[in-house]
C-alpha cells in the first residue's frame, strides 16, 4: 500500500468534538445516543485514540448541528510564512525555535529561548525560523524591521487565535490553563518582563495585554497616574486582575534579620533587584529615598532579576538575601515575606482588539469565572475580590496602536 492510501494519524487531524460537545451542553452518553454510538466510542473519539469512519463522522455532525469540517480537520503543517522578528536569535542557531503571533495587523515572530531556561523546554515552538525574508519584502519594511521565513510545526489557524500578554504574573499561565478548557483553539503566552517595559510593549503593538502594578507614591493609586503619563492615544480598556501585596522576601527564617530598608545597606546583605521601569524597582527606589538611603551604599542594586520568581529562585539557593517581590512568589518558594505595599495588578488592552480577537472576551470571561478565582486565592498573596472590575481610564488621542 502505498503512502498516499494509508489512514490519516490521528496527530495529523484537529479534533474538536469535545469542544462542540460541551458547548451544546450535552453528555458523552447523551451524544452517544443521538449519534447511534457508545460512550465509550465518544471518549476515544475525543481522547484521540482512533479516528471516526464517515459515516460515524456525518452523524456526530448532525447531532451536533454542525459539518464535519468543523468537528474535523487536517492540520496543517510545513507551511512557510514570513513574519517580523522581535528579539534575538540564539546564538549558532540555525533554525531557532519560535513563538508566532498576530497582533493586529502585524505577524510577529519570538524565539522561544527568550522565554528563559525552564520556559525553553516546556512551551512548544510554533514553527522553526528557515532564512531571512525575501529581499523585496525585506525592502519594503522600515530599516529596524527584521523580517523572517518560518516553517510552521504548528496548525495556522491555532496561531491566529493565541493571545500574548506582557507582564510579570506568573498566574497568568494557569489562566492560560483555564482558556484551553473553555475554548480549545485559543492559548495564552506571557512574556515576562517589568510593567514599564510591558506597557511599551503594547504601544508597539507586539502584544495584546500588558500587566500592570505601579502605584503612584503621591496619591496612593495604582496605575491609572501612570498610564496617564506614559499611555499616549487609542482606546484600551483597564480591567484588575488581582490585588497583592509587594515587600521584601528572605529567606526562611530570616537569617539575616532584615526588618527594613536600613538593613539593605547593611555590608553583609546581597540583594537582587529588578529592571528599571518594573513595579518592584519603582517601589524599591521608593522606600530608599523615603529612609535616605542612596542605591550604591546597596549591596548586589545593580543585579537585576527577570521576574518575581526568579528573585524568590536567587534567594531560596543562597544566591541572595533579599530581593523585593510579590507574597505569593514568596509563599511557592517557602521564602519569609515582609510587606510593604498592596497593589493592585491590571491588565491593560486595546479596546480594538476585544472585538477583532476570537479569544481575547473568552479569556476575560475565564479570569473572572469561579473556579480560576477560587484557584488563585488558593495560592495565597492573592486577593480577586476585584477580579473583572473594569477601571475608568481614557488617554490622550496623540497616537494609534498597530
Amino acid at each position: 500500500m502505498s503512502d498516499k492510501s494509508k489512514a490519516e494519524p490521528a496527530n495529523n487531524i484537529e479534533n474538536r468534538l469535545r469542544s462542540l460537545r460541551s458547548a451544546k451542553g450535552l453528555s458523552q452518553s447523551e451524544l452517544g445516543g443521538m449519534a447511534g454510538v457508545t460512550r465509550q466510542a465518544i471518549y476515544a473519539i475525543e481522547a484521540n485514540q482512533y479516528l471516526p469512519t464517515t459515516a460515524v463522522a456525518l452523524r456526530l455532525a448532525g447531532a451536533l448541528g454542525c459539518r464535519v469540517e468543523d468537528l474535523f480537520s487536517l492540520v496543517s503543517s510545513g507551511e512557510i510564512i514570513e513574519g517580523e522578528l522581535i528579539g534575538e536569535l540564539p546564538n549558532g542557531s540555525n533554525r531557532a525555535r519560535v513563538k508566532i503571533a498576530r497582533v493586529g495587523r502585524r505577524l510577529l515572530v519570538r524565539p522561544v529561548a527568550t522565554l528563559g531556561d525552564a520556559l525553553n523546554f516546556t512551551i512548544p515552538a510554533d514553527g522553526l525560523i528557515v532564512g531571512p525574508a525575501s529581499s523585496g519584502e525585506n525592502k519594503k519594511a522600515c530599516r529596524h524591521v527584521r523580517r523572517v521565513k518560518v516553517e510552521l510545526i504548528r496548525d495556522r489557524r491555532l496561531i491566529e487565535e493565541e493571545i500574548v500578554v506582557a507582564g510579570c504574573d506568573p498566574a497568568i499561565f494557569l489562566a492560560g490553563e483555564y482558556l484551553r478548557r473553555r475554548h480549545e483553539r485559543s492559548s495564552v503566552l506571557e512574556w515576562t518582563m517589568g510593567s514599564g517595559a510591558a506597557i511599551e510593549a503594547l504601544q508597539r503593538g507586539e502584544v495584546h495585554v500588558a500587566g500592570l502594578h505601579i502605584v503612584d507614591p503621591k496619591s496612593g493609586e495604582s496605575n491609572v497616574p501612570y498610564l496617564r503619563r506614559h499611555l499616549k492615544g487609542g482606546e484600551f480598556t483597564v480591567m484588575t486582575f488581582a490585588s497583592w501585596e509587594q515587600g521584601l522576601m528572605v529567606r526562611k527564617g530570616n537569617p539575616k534579620s532584615i526588618k527594613d530598608m536600613a538593613d539593605l545597606a547593611r555590608k553583609d546583605v546581597q540583594m537582587v533587584n529588578r529592571e528599571q521601569g518594573s513595579g518592584a524597582r519603582a517601589l524599591l527606589d521608593q522606600q530608599l529615598t523615603t529612609a535616605g538611603i542612596q542605591p550604591k551604599k546597596v549591596k548586589g542594586y545593580g543585579h537585576c532579576a527577570a521576574s518575581h520568581l526568579e528573585v524568590a529562585q536567587l534567594i531560596a539557593r543562597g544566591q541572595s538575601d533579599v530581593g523585593m517581590g510579590v507574597g505569593s512568589a514568596a509563599r511557592l518558594l517557602g521564602l519569609d515575606f515582609i510587606p510593604l505595599q498592596q497593589e493592585r495588578y491590571d491588565l491593560v488592552i486595546p479596546t480594538l482588539y476585544l472585538t477583532n480577537h476570537p479569544g481575547l472576551s473568552v479569556f476575560l470571561e475565564t479570569i473572572v469565572s469561579r473556579p480560576f478565582r477560587a484557584e488563585i486565592d488558593a495560592l495565597g498573596g492573592y486577593d480577586t475580590r476585584e477580579t473583572g472590575k473594569i477601571v475608568e481610564f481614557q488617554t490622550q488621542k496623540t497616537a494609534s496602536i498597530h
